[in-house]
């Protein structure tokens, strides 16, 4: 109770209800514009969280976050088209009711799916991460290295059809994390005598290029956005939760693979979609229905991508491990502010935890009641055009690359960034890996490092460890799996066991 009363005192500030407010604002606008990917927002608005305080500067994050893939729903229900990538799936079920005049109702329905979802996952991190947490404690060096290394796999792993690019992505991540001055030895690494260099690649700048002013380049080499909206006609928010009491086994269902792959780096909202609505069709009694307007279908998609938002916070709380591009934006944050994430952040600010988990609640009520009072203004912005929206993202871009640490060479950083990250998307390569080398390639190396120094160079270390042994055991079934799958699908490998 007394936590619970730390973390009303953190949220109970202006500016922390301020930052919750125009953070989930944000988020939803972002959502309800094609093309404009909330990565590339939060990238934009990482250097203003620096001088914020803590709460307020990652509730401003998690906000565009959490928003985002409730606004998504209104361009994929509306337009056929996903306002945010992880919507792909809503567009199947929810444009064909919008087209049979029941856009209200799918609207209300995904609305609230996403509210269901979101809080459910908002009790996942409240119940498993302090647990979680004390079991970081018993880890050592050969641990963070094996469970840095977990994550990296499983990154390159989620991009079924572009491991060898993810890979390579990810190398490119690890060796730019390499960079600048090695503290151990006090020598340079790879700076070529650029002074710029010294302390490496920084994350800000590289983030706001790849993720922000490549999304700008793309929007601006398209045309204009002249897609049609359908009109809202019948169905009011009351049928959002009567839908959900019908399909309770597709809500829980849902929510659980949401919250289980939010745990799985590099996984996240694309797996528990796809597998939430495979699952919801194999047990509806009506599974033709699926991709005409079934209800159930817009349920599982919904649900299972907001069971994500806040589960996938866990590994980077409990063990400073992010899982993805936006959890290392998160990261950043943290470290700025001297947080440090993992089992002693649980017990040196119990206050900022319990705030943290109080603002997630409110963001999630926020943006509901939002989009209940405002989805016909809302929808306007679907009608914005791209290369606007590109223009004002890549102005921004500069100026937050710049206004980190005022050095025009961050500003050129993430220009070349930009350019490289423009060129991955058009050739439909992975960019998230090199982020996440970048910010576990040297945890992984400086772990192994530290392992090894303590075992004298004995690589026994990572196998005599029963938790060490796990990770190392789960990293060789996760490739061994990956390999039998592919083999397994090679084209005329069927043919061939036939004969």
């Amino acid at each position: 109770m007394e936590t619970l009363l730390l973390g009303l005192n953190e949220i109970g500030h202006a500016n922390v209800l301020l930052a919750i407010l125009l953070g989930a604002l944000i988020g939803v606008t972002i959502g309800s514009i094609p093309g404009l990917e909330p990565a590339g927002v939060m990238a934009i608005l990482l250097p203003l969280t620096f001088s914020m305080e803590p709460l307020a500067g990652v509730s401003l994050l998690l906000g565009v976050y959490g928003g985002a893939w409730y606004g998504g729903a209104i361009p994929a229900i509306l337009m056929n088209t996903p306002g945010t990538p992880v919507a792909v799936l809503t567009t199947y079920d929810g444009y064909p009711m919008a087209q049979r005049g029941e856009g209200r109702k799918a609207l209300a329905i995904a609305y609230c799916s996403s509210f269901v979802g979101g809080i459910i996952s908002v009790l996942s991190l409240v119940l498993l991460a302090p647990t979680l947490s004390q079991v970081a404690r018993l880890f050592g060096s050969a641990e963070f290295a094996m469970l840095a290394a977990l994550g990296m796999i499983f990154v390159v792993l989620a991009h079924r059809k572009h491991v060898v690019e993810a890979a390579m992505m990810l190398g490119f991540g690890m060796f730019l994390g390499t960079i600048g001055i090695d503290r151990s030895f006090s020598t340079q690494v790879y700076t070529f005598g650029q002074v710029w260099l010294l302390n490496g690649i920084p994350l800000v700048p590289a983030v706001i290029g790849l993720f922000a002013m490549s999304q700008a380049f793309v929007l601006l080499a398209q045309r204009g956005n002249d897609a049609s909206v359908t009109r809202l006609e019948s169905g009011g928010m009351a049928s959002g939760f009567a839908a959900l009491l019908r399909n309770k086994m597709t809500v829980a269902r849902s929510s659980v693979l949401g919250v289980v792959m939010g745990l799985l780096p590099g996984v996240g909202e694309f797996g528990s979609q796809f597998f939430s609505y495979t699952l919801a069709q194999k047990f509806s009694k009506n599974p033709d229905e699926f991709g005409k307007g079934a209800e159930a279908g817009i349920i599982a998609s919904e649900t299972s991508n907001n069971a994500v938002t806040a589960s996938v916070m866990i590994p980077l709380l409990a063990f400073g491990i992010p899982s993805d591009a936006l959890m290392a934006m998160l990261l950043a944050v943290f470290m700025v502010h001297n947080y440090i994430p993992g089992p002693t952040l649980f017990t040196e600010r119990p206050e900022f935890i319990s705030g943290l988990y109080l603002s997630l609640f409110l963001m999630n009520i926020f943006v509901f009641v939002y989009l209940l009072l405002a989805t016909r203004w809302i929808v306007n912005l679907t009608r914005i055009r791209g290369r606007f929206i590109g223009a004002v993202i890549l102005v921004l871009g500069f100026v937050g690359a710049y206004s980190q640490n005022y050095q025009f060479s961050d500003a050129l950083i993430a220009l070349g960034f930009a350019v490289f990250g423009y060129i991955l998307r058009r050739n439909d390569i992975p960019t998230v890996p090199i982020i996440l080398g970048l910010v576990l390639g040297p945890v992984f190396l400086n772990r192994c490092r530290q392992a090894l120094g303590v075992a004298d160079g004995n690589l026994s270390i990572f196998i005599d460890r029963p938790v060490s042994l796990v990770l190392l055991s789960l990293i060789v079934v996760s490739i061994s799996v990956f390999v039998i799958g592919q083999w397994r699908e090679k084209p005329g490998k069927s043919d061939n066991a036939m004969a």
